[in-house]
């Protein structure tokens, strides 16, 4: 047996063993650590030390900006107290050493802006497509396709419903425009002027706010744009629900983004910030950027309102980037002038489209099934640009497909005559919106009611009450151009603000319930058109409901007798009258609804009986009787879609017809059949690449009714179309939308100043993106020419060819083109204003002076060997009416009779602004003069001055000139100088000179001025002119030494007929006689002079025999007596006709003193069988 005694003792002694052993062991242990607590605290400080250190490189290399995004993430990512201790300790020290700046931008780095991106990146990196926040999520960047983002124009009125601008823009070329990447919004290498507001239009659904979603996440991720420092991202949605509030710049930003609290956004410049201001269409703000105060101070409170007009404006955080998206119609809500750049969001292109419908579904074949339905309708492919209608798109068509192809695996069953509905039908996918949203609204329905109710209904259990709620909401606000709601609009239609969230969990493809940055809560549609669908059914349950039309409803005086085609009659007449279409969709979607085949798959929630037979036939009638009024294009075309819903294609077909039979030229359209026609052209499967108004009708108003179709061409040709400038206001709409058009060809049209002028306000317009337009021959002026230089300055960016040809520009139109060239902005490669042969000639001409010839009113081409053929050349550019020469020079320039052919003929073509023409030292001749008369006779030549001196005219020419002369010439001064007027030349137009009726002032004849004076003088003496006169007898007039020299300048002219000079008694002296000689050596035909009784003495007579002895002279008759002539004088004569014996036949020496010898020497001249001297006294 144990002894349980003895083992509880040696259990007592073990245990008292072990306590006093244990407080031994704990006496030591403290000992040793008394020991080693300076050792432990050496190597406690040196590992302090190290961390420290550690940190510190850190906080220097991210200072220092040393591959900062990763040192934060570093940071940030082993965040522990004893890291943030370590940031808390330097941030203190550094401020305690006053480096304020150096600790606030390690606390920006580490803190506020890595808190920022955190934030953002959770709420931004995940994606809702198209439902509510009930259903699941997927990650942005697992499904994110980059979207279609082109340089855009802010300048636009918007007149099409954006369902319209999406059909148009499928037309466009993507090679034609400037691509934009989203996250290079703010770069534009083209662009001089920092960026500072971008604004990015788009469609509704079309992808701004997922665009900015996705830059927002990838700089939050330190991907891209990680040069700004802080992303403020504000919807309008959200602000709206603030519009009351009274804050600065900066609560406004903390209130949003916590994260910021004690930011000093405004320090020091440091930070580069971007605000997106996403969906202005959302904005319920007044945006009085005109009205409100100024605001520079971000710590200032103001309204929203002031603190976002000042924002944009500037005032505000002028360093500030800021991005606005928007849909089109809401884009005017910014002044143009705060915008520095716009982009456009044109969504899906067409190989996206398919790229979005096979990433959409696993099942291969089913995603090329769905491709294959969605582009045999042209309207659905088109609408597919839409991310939005894609998902709607695939969501009705896998249903329908998935249901066919289950239907076909019971093929081998009996025919179930308890089908649904559903299944009846599934063969018929939908052609047209109504039926795809019929579909979709069902679909949608069905689905939520297995998701609430738990079993699988195999029709539609319709909720009428929430669907008309909702109908009535869609509706009112659809009126009002809303697409976000709050609590006061849903309460307005009804609603439990409560089961807001019920709507939105039954609906969740339809409606939903979105919390903003703030928590507040906004409703809306998933896309606008799903508005428009739900509005459209709801117009047709309120006439089920009240038999009354929901245009009325609030109506005490109507009776409850409404019928269905009274609702439709007055929905078209609504949807006309709508500036912006706002209805289009809407109207589309009401005619749709009232079709058996809709109503069918509406059964249950639709009662009243559809559009029969009969009153499908009215509506459309009804519809057609509409084209008869003066509807712009955009409505018309729309008409043309809501008859595609009511299945009637009658007028399209009728056109198709004429088209292929091409006798459209022919036939007398009506007004419907026009818009037929522009309807058929803009939804051809064939891109319009050129279109071509002969083809249809040269007039007015048939470019007028298509010029929607000229909107969407990239060539229009109109040239020769009886055109005026009636057109020209159409095409300038044209010009100012977003269009294809990028040349434009109106030669031939008689469209005048008033219709550039209206075409210039489209030039002008941001929007135009014109490269190449023809205006030639269009009786286009000065005024127009100045209109364009205008518009064109204003918006030079865009117009690289202009043609002008055969226009008048005036005096200044070609100067302010081409200053226009000049301008460094002006994109303007060539402006042609003449035709081939005319701009050889100006280049011609242009390498002799070095200048342009259309720009000079004086042109001188003299002593070039031009010749006749360079002359014949050269014409062409005088003839057009862009040369605007006043003053033509072509002297010694080698031209003939047949030179002056060409002049006078191109002169004649464009003679209003020659005044002066220099042809001197030309070798024109009398036929020369002939061929250049029939200009002056021209009543509209302007000729004044006309120099012909050295051109070998002779008597007939100079009668040729008379004779022009006397018709209805301009001519002031006439130039004769150097040619030979014959017997009677001058006398004839000096005759005509004396005419009161002639203008001629000036006839120059004589080439030296001293001959004119001369001239002048002794007209003035003798009362005639002397180159009248055959005998000048000036005897006893005191002319004086002086006076002789002009005398003889004037004998010796050409122009001059004196044969008989009388100088008797005129006090000449020994010092005229050298002047007289030189008369006498030329070529003169002067056959007597009188000299007698002047005191020429022998040195006198001595230079007289200069002139004497020269063969040149052919003087008959020489008197010198009383001479005062000595021995000498007469020896120096006798010399002087031996050595020229053939011509003087009478000397007269009488009064005179021979000497010895000076008889004789006369006598023994006498003898010389050569000598003709006849009679000597």
């Amino acid at each position: 047996m144990p002894n349980f005694s003895e083992r509880k003792t040696s259990l007592a002694e073990r245990l008292q063993y072990e306590t006093l052993n244990s407080d031994f062991q704990t006496h030591r242990y403290h000992e040793t650590f008394k020991d080693n607590l300076l050792g432990i605290f050496q190597d406690l400080e040196s590992k302090i030390i190290t961390f420290l250190k550690n940190e510190l490189g850190m906080f220097k290399k991210i200072l220092k900006k040393e591959n900062l995004p990763s040192l934060v993430k570093d940071f940030n990512e082993n965040r522990c107290r004893i890291k943030e201790a370590a940031l808390d300790l330097t941030l203190y020290f550094l401020k305690e050493m006053k480096q304020d700046e150096a600790a606030n931008t390690l606390e920006d780095d580490l803190i506020f802006i890595h808190q920022l991106k955190c934030s953002l990146k959770k709420k931004y990196q995940c994606v809702f497509e198209g439902i509510a926040k009930q259903g699941d999520s997927t990650l942005l960047n697992n499904i994110y396709t980059n979207l279609y983002i082109t340089q855009g124009c802010s300048e636009q009125v918007n007149t099409e419903h954006e369902v319209r601008q999406i059909e148009v823009t499928t037309r466009h070329q993507e090679s034609q425009e400037i691509q934009v990447e989203c996250t290079k919004i703010f770069e534009a290498p083209e662009q001089e002027k920092q960026i500072r507001t971008v604004l990015t239009k788009g469609v509704a659904g079309i992808g701004k706010s997922v665009s900015v979603q996705k830059f927002v996440l990838d700089w939050a991720e330190e991907e891209k744009n990680q040069d700004i420092s802080f992303i403020f991202p504000l919807p309008f949605r959200e602000l709206n629900l603030k519009e009351k509030d009274t804050k600065s710049l900066m609560d406004l930003i903390t209130q949003f983004f916590p994260e910021t609290k004690r930011l000093n956004i405004t320090r020091g410049n440091n930070f580069k910030v971007l605000f997106i201001l996403d969906g202005l269409d959302e904005c319920r703000l007044p945006l009085s950027f005109e009205g409100n105060e100024t605001l520079s101070d971000v710590s200032s409170p103001a309204s929203l309102d002031v603190l976002l007009t000042n924002l944009i404006k500037g005032n505000l955080l002028p360093s500030a980037l800021i991005w606005i998206t928007t849909r089109p119609a809401a884009a005017s809500k910014i002044p143009p002038d705060c915008i520095d750049r716009v982009t456009e969001i044109r969504g899906f292109n067409d190989a996206q489209k398919e790229e979005y419908f096979r990433k959409r579904f696993t099942d291969e074949n089913l995603g090329n099934k769905i491709i294959d339905h969605v582009k045999k309708s042209k309207s659905l492919f088109i609408m597919c640009h839409i991310p939005v209608f894609c998902w709607i798109s695939a969501t009705v068509l896998q249903n329908i497909l998935e249901e066919k192809r289950n239907n076909d695996l019971k093929s081998n069953q009996a025919y179930d005559s308890s089908k649904t509905l559903q299944e009846s039908n599934t063969e018929d996918t939908p052609k047209t919106l109504t039926q795809m949203y019929t579909h979709f609204l069902r679909f949608q329905i069905m689905q939520s009611s297995q998701k609430y109710d738990g079993e699988y209904i195999p029709d539609v259990s319709w909720d009428k009450d929430t669907i008309f709620s909702l109908g009535k909401l869609a509706f009112h606000q659809l009126e009002k151009n809303n697409v976000i709601f709050y609590d006061t609009d849903l309460e307005s239609c009804g609603i439990d603000i409560y089961k807001a969230s019920v709507y939105s969990g039954m609906c969740t493809q339809i409606f939903k319930e979105e919390t903003g940055i703030t928590v507040d809560t906004m409703y809306c549609f998933v896309h606008l058109s799903i508005q428009e669908f739900i509005a459209a059914l709801y117009a047709h349950l309120f006439l089920d409901k009240s038999k009354k039309s929901v245009f009325v409803q609030d109506s005490t005086e109507q009776e409850k007798n409404e019928t269905m085609n009274d609702l439709l009659k007055t929905a078209v007449d609504k949807a006309l009258e709508s500036d912006n279409g706002h209805l289009d969709l809407f109207l589309r979607f009401l005619l749709g609804l009232s079709l058996q085949s809709n109503r069918l798959l509406l059964r249950g929630l639709l009662m009243q009986e559809d559009c029969n037979d009969q009153s499908k036939k009215e509506i459309v009638q009804y519809i057609k009787q509409k084209f008869e009024a003066n509807l712009s294009p955009e409505r018309s075309i729309n008409l043309f879609y809501c008859l595609n819903e009511l299945n009637d294609q009658t007028l399209v077909k009728d056109i198709q017809t004429h088209l292929s039979k091409g006798s459209l030229s022919s036939v007398d359209l009506s007004p419907a059949q026009w818009s037929a026609l522009a309807f058929v052209l803009l939804t051809s499967e064939e891109e319009l690449e050129e279109f071509e108004l002969q083809k249809f009708r040269k007039s007015d108003d048939c470019l007028i009714r298509l010029s929607a179709v000229i909107k969407t061409s990239k060539r229009a040709l109109l040239n020769d179309c009886n055109l005026t400038d009636k057109s020209c206001s159409a095409l300038a709409t044209v010009l100012g939308s977003d269009t294809n058009l990028k040349e434009l060809n109106m030669n031939n049209n008689n469209l005048q100043d008033t219709g550039v002028k209206l075409l210039c306000s489209g030039l002008k317009n941001i929007q135009c993106k014109l490269e190449m337009l023809r205006l030639s021959n269009c009786s286009i002026t000065e005024e127009g020419y100045k209109a364009l230089a205008s518009a064109l300055r204003s918006n030079p960016s865009h117009l690289i060819e202009l043609d002008l040809t055969g226009n008048d520009p005036g005096k200044s139109g070609v100067k302010q083109l081409n200053d226009l060239l000049q301008d460094k902005n002006c994109q303007l490669k060539t402006v042609s204003f003449l035709g081939p042969d005319a701009d050889e000639a100006c280049q011609y001409v242009t390498g002799i002076v070095g200048k342009n010839p259309l720009l000079l009113r004086e042109l001188n081409l003299s002593k070039h060997e031009l010749g006749d053929t360079r002359v014949n050349q050269i014409t062409a550019l005088l003839q057009d009416k862009h040369c605007k020469l006043n003053t033509l020079m072509l002297n010694n320039n080698c031209i003939t009779a047949e030179g002056c052919v060409a002049l006078t003929s191109a002169f004649n073509l464009n003679p209003s602004n020659l005044t002066e023409l220099d042809l001197s030292g030309n070798k024109l001749l009398n036929t020369g003069i002939e061929k250049i008369c029939p200009l002056l006779e021209n009543a509209q030549c302007r000729l004044q001055k006309l120099k012909l001196s050295d051109c070998s005219i002779t008597e007939e020419g100079y009668k040729t000139l008379t004779s022009s002369l006397k018709s209805n010439s301009n001519l002031i001064e006439l130039d004769l100088t150097g040619n030979d007027p014959g017997p009677s030349g001058v006398e004839g137009l000096i005759d005509l000179q004396r005419g009161e009726s002639c203008k001629l002032k000036t006839i120059r004849f004589l080439k030296s001025l001293a001959a004119e004076e001369a001239c002048k003088h002794l007209t003035e003496v003798l009362g005639t002119n002397p180159l009248v006169l055959k005998e000048l007898d000036l005897s006893e007039a005191k002319l004086g030494d002086l006076d002789g020299e002009k005398l003889s300048a004037l004998l010796m002219d050409t122009h001059s007929k004196v044969e008989k000079m009388k100088l008797n008694n005129c006090e000449l002296t020994d010092k005229s006689c050298q002047v007289l000689a030189t008369v006498l050596s030329s070529k003169t035909i002067l056959k007597e002079m009188n000299l007698n009784n002047s005191r020429l003495l022998d040195s006198g007579v001595k230079e007289i025999c200069e002139g004497l002895k020269n063969p040149m002279c052919e003087l008959k008759i020489l008197k010198l007596s009383d001479c005062s002539i000595t021995e000498e004088g007469y020896k120096a004569l006798a010399s002087a006709l031996r050595s020229n014996p053939s011509h003087l036949k009478e000397l007269d020496l009488t009064g005179n003193d021979p000497g010895q010898s000076g008889v004789k020497e006369l006598n023994d001249l006498l003898q010389d069988p050569n000598c003709q001297l006849n009679t000597l006294r």
